[in-house]
């Protein structure tokens, strides 16, 4: 099902949505379908193999060596890659940007990024302090030409894959408001492990996402140059954080769509081949329906996605429109691969068919990149303030 809202697409856009979508078919699902429901992680050749499309560079300005596309090309292929597995289309964002880096950081970093030599993990969240970033705990503390960080973080998706994990911590607990406090650091360590002194890491066991790892991270008396302090200032840890939040968004939306096609296009496929009292159950008006209702959801979410990608390519503050593309689609995905559950009955219980997948890593995108109730709040925050 191609869908009305490719018309927002041009010729190049349709280009990356074939190109993804070969990829896909041959090298993601074959892997996902294998590995997931055995909660193995991504194979490290499907990580190459996107290094090799230049996915990890996508929007990093070709004078760094990177793709120099737009946004609505990273959500066309996110939303193709995450139809296949929702870790995959998540991966390619270890790459892309390093906020509010200084020139020479970016000259030291985004080349290597760009060619997926170098991929980041992110250190946000902590025990008390999720939704509430203000309430970061984290410290790090100036000695001499270093920082020393001393705290715990979770929900740190590829921490121990990574080849730096990109830390915000409290540099001035005193600041009012709290957030002016928090400042942004580069901690590099060798990947696939956490072999730096005073770092370690506890995996999380999670009901779905498996295709790499989510670590709590603690650190004790980590050190870090003070060259890799995000942008060369203190303080500035917080509007860091916000400016990949549009980005990080309009990302969330596009996944959350592709789990919804994966789940309606199974369902269609599972729909024509079930038959039941001598009949395909895609006869039946009640499964009819349902793909009818599934579809419909689909195509409306793609379509809000790529019209809030288009306005941040134009330039357009876009941040409350952002929150409503992560919103409806996020529960547009939960609805639909639920939906897909039902249509595959029994069967759909079971980790035979992808369909189970899709609903598991589907639950997930109300939650990260800001809950549902967050994304509320901020459009609500925008129109009442206008």
């Amino acid at each position: 099902m191609t869908g009305i809202s490719n018309v927002l697409l041009d010729q190049e856009h349709q280009l990356f949505r074939d190109e993804t979508k070969r990829f896909v078919e041959n090298e993601v699902l074959p892997e996902a379908s294998e590995r997931d429901p055995k909660r193995e992680e991504m194979s490290a050749e499907l990580v190459d193999n996107l290094r090799e499309m230049g996915f990890f560079g996508i929007l990093i300005d070709e004078e760094y060596d990177g793709l120099g596309l737009d946004l609505k090309a990273y959500a066309v292929i996110a939303e193709e890659l995450s139809r296949g597995w929702l870790s995959v289309g998540s991966i390619i964002a270890r790459g892309q940007s390093l906020a509010g880096a200084t020139e020479e950081q970016k000259r030291e970093y985004l080349p290597k990024m760009a060619r997926g030599e170098l991929l980041k993990s992110i250190a946000i969240s902590e025990p008390d302090a999720g939704s509430d970033v203000s309430n970061m705990r984290l410290r790090a503390e100036r000695d001499g030409d270093e920082y020393v960080l001393n705290g715990q973080k979770m929900w740190c998706t590829f921490a121990k894959g990574s080849d730096f994990i990109l830390t915000y911590a409290v540099t001035d607990p005193d600041a009012e408001p709290s957030y002016r406090g928090i400042s942004g650091f580069i901690v590099e360590k060798p990947a696939g492990t956490f072999d730096r002194e005073g770092l370690s890491g506890t995996a999380i066991d999670k009901i779905g996402y498996h295709g790499w790892k989510t670590w709590e991270v603690n650190f004790d008396d980590v050190r870090v140059s003070a060259d890799k302090l995000v942008g060369d200032e203190e303080g500035q840890g917080f509007y860091q954080i916000m400016e990949f939040f549009e980005e990080g968004r309009v990302h969330t939306a596009a996944r959350a769509v592709g789990l919804a096609r994966g789940a309606l296009e199974d369902s269609l496929g599972y729909a024509e081949e079930r038959v039941q009292f001598d009949e395909p159950i895609s006869e039946f008006q009640a499964i009819r329906f349902k793909l009818a209702d599934m579809a419909t959801e689909v195509e409306a979410a793609r379509a809000l996605t790529l019209l809030v990608a288009d306005a941040v390519d134009q330039g357009e503050g876009a941040d409350a429109e952002a929150a409503m593309a992560k919103l409806f689609a996020s529960e547009v995905a939960e609805r639909v691969t639920s939906e897909g559950i039902q249509i595959h009955g029994g069967y759909g219980y079971t980790t035979d068919f992808d369909v189970e997948r899709y609903w598991r890593d589907a639950r997930l995108t109300r939650i990260f990149e800001g809950t549902s109730e967050i994304q509320k709040r901020i459009i609500a925050d925008k129109l009442l303030s206008s």
